[in-house]
């Protein structure tokens, strides 16, 4: 089992800033958490932080070592990490392995994205080159189109339906609503959602996650030293990493991610335990079909089953198995590079029971679950109260 706790978090409001730059938003996230565990920027070893694309979005490469100094830690290892959207959490996962391999003592993971500094045709373009050039972009598909065949898929397999998807997004914004730091804090009808403009059938615009501006930042410590730094910590205790085929043709089965679940397999493995025991997770929901196939992927729900799971309310706070507490990518934002580190920062205030209106009753074991573009890429971590 892991020996690497978490003791501060931090992380910015989602949403669009044209106020600050990237160098800005990072720092707010990564102050605040090192303050929260009670130490200086200097005592901070090394830095991993997740970034998709800032010399496409921001015209600036080789961003690590200029996040570390503009945030007081000038002169530490600044390590870039790219996994499209699952960026910081491989971040996350190359910190807890520097700590493991006893090289480090206090690292920092961290992951930042501005977006909105381009049109959204030059989002949409950058985000697709995390697709197949060869066989997807290049040809012209984008992201929506790409999980719309994937939404098609489960649809033609399971019989799942728009109703469904449209409910994963009601109660995302539902949740939405109690966090302060989510891009849209805004609650949403079944009607809103279905009657919204098509995008690429069956998905709708409330069925996509927005363009974002964010950072997210944790501080993380070996866990017998954890408890010198809060009386509260959170334990790592599964991070695994799997991948699969960049394009879609040559996968079996389209209407599930094979990187999620060889990860997730692992980690139930490597934390001893079994889906079941999961209290709450925090899932990749880029887009509504997302979630679903997630909640499949990782053991929550038998094939097929998360569609009718979310419409019966089993996924809501309170309910059989509370998914995207936040928000989600959905309705809290995705700024891509930072959404892994985000969801782990969720599980660090549930786990603390400092989630306020959203807190999950009795939560003990956390998941994130996060997805790097089409789903060649999955990182899983799981966290528990100490």
């Amino acid at each position: 089992m892991i020996n690497v706790s978490v003791v501060g978090a931090g992380q910015t409001k989602f949403g669009r800033h044209p106020e600050y730059d990237l160098r800005e938003l990072f720092s707010f996230a990564a102050v605040e958490a090192i303050e929260e565990a009670g130490i200086s920027p200097t005592d901070v070893e090394a830095a991993f932080i997740g970034n998709l694309s800032a010399d496409r979005f921001n015209n600036q490469c080789h961003i690590a070592p200029m996040m570390v100094d503009f945030a007081g830690m000038k002169g530490i290892p600044a390590t870039k990490c790219e996994a499209a959207c699952a960026s910081s959490a491989t971040a996350l996962r190359a910190a807890i392995l520097a700590i493991e391999s006893g090289i480090h003592d206090v690292v920092i993971a961290a992951g930042v994205e501005k977006m909105s500094d381009q049109p959204t045709p030059s989002v949409i373009e950058t985000l697709a080159m995390a697709a197949d050039q060869t066989f997807e972009a290049g040809p012209g598909i984008t992201f929506p189109g790409i999980f719309a065949v994937l939404a098609v898929a489960h649809m033609h397999k399971y019989g799942t339906t728009r109703e469904q998807f449209a409910s994963v997004a009601v109660k995302n914004h539902a949740n939405a609503v109690h966090n302060p730091l989510a891009q849209y804090q805004k609650e949403i009808t079944m009607e809103k959602a279905l009657s919204s403009r098509m995008v690429a059938w069956p998905l709708g615009l409330f069925d996509c996650s927005p363009i974002s501006d964010g950072a997210a930042a944790v501080v993380l410590v070996r866990t017998k030293e954890a408890r010198k730094y809060t009386d509260a910590p959170v334990k790592i205790i599964a991070s695994t990493q799997a991948s699969d085929t960049m394009n879609l043709c040559d996968r079996d089965d389209l209407s599930t991610l094979g990187a999620a679940r060889r990860a997730s397999h692992k980690a139930y493995k490597q934390a001893k335990l079994e889906p079941q025991d999961i209290d709450f997770a925090e899932v990749h929901d880029c887009f509504t079909i997302a979630e679903i196939i997630a909640t499949e992927d990782l053991g929550f729900f038998k094939p097929g089953q998360g569609g009718p799971a979310v419409e019966q309310g089993l996924t809501r706070i309170g309910a059989e198995k509370p998914i995207n507490t936040s928000g989600g990518l959905k309705a809290k934002g995705h700024p891509v590079g930072a959404t892994g580190v985000s969801q782990l920062r969720e599980l660090y205030l549930q786990l603390r029971n400092e989630a306020g209106k959203r807190q999950v009753p009795n939560a003990d074991v956390g998941l994130t679950h996060n997805v790097g573009g089409t789903g060649a890429s999955c990182a899983i971590h799981i966290a528990s109260r100490w």
